[in-house]
């Protein structure tokens, strides 16, 4: 039995069909392939983010403890100036002694002429 032209008809549109399923695939996996490149590029953007929270992440540690550092620094100013202060007064305390005792020497010196002035007075015989 020979085949008649009826026969390959459907067997020409079968061959096309397959043919054109066959470019299908090789479209589909190369799509495929897009997208698995796609999500690979994707992870990788994923890690750099990552890796650039960790950087922003430990300069911020390093801000904050510059800070912290600067916070006490302030403070050391701060205990330096009170001590500061401290002296002051204690000079300005015995500069006020001094002048207390100044005060006590001019009236002694003062009750001295007084008593001399009024010695002879006292002593005379009239």
């Amino acid at each position: 039995m020979t085949p008649s032209g009826n026969e390959t008809a459907p067997l020409r549109l079968v061959a096309q069909f397959l043919k054109q399923l066959r470019h299908r695939v090789h479209l589909l996996l190369l799509l495929i392939l897009l997208q698995l490149l796609l999500m690979v590029l994707l992870l990788l953007l994923l890690l750099l983010q990552l890796v650039l929270i960790l950087i922003l992440l430990k300069l911020l540690l390093l801000l904050l403890l510059m800070l912290l550092l600067l916070l006490l620094l302030m403070l050391l100013l701060l205990l330096l100036f009170l001590i500061l202060l401290l002296l002051l007064l204690f000079l300005l305390l015995l500069l006020l002694l001094l002048l207390l005792l100044l005060l006590l020497l001019l009236l002694f010196i003062l009750l001295l002429l007084v008593l001399l002035l009024l010695l002879p007075q006292c002593f005379k015989w009239n």
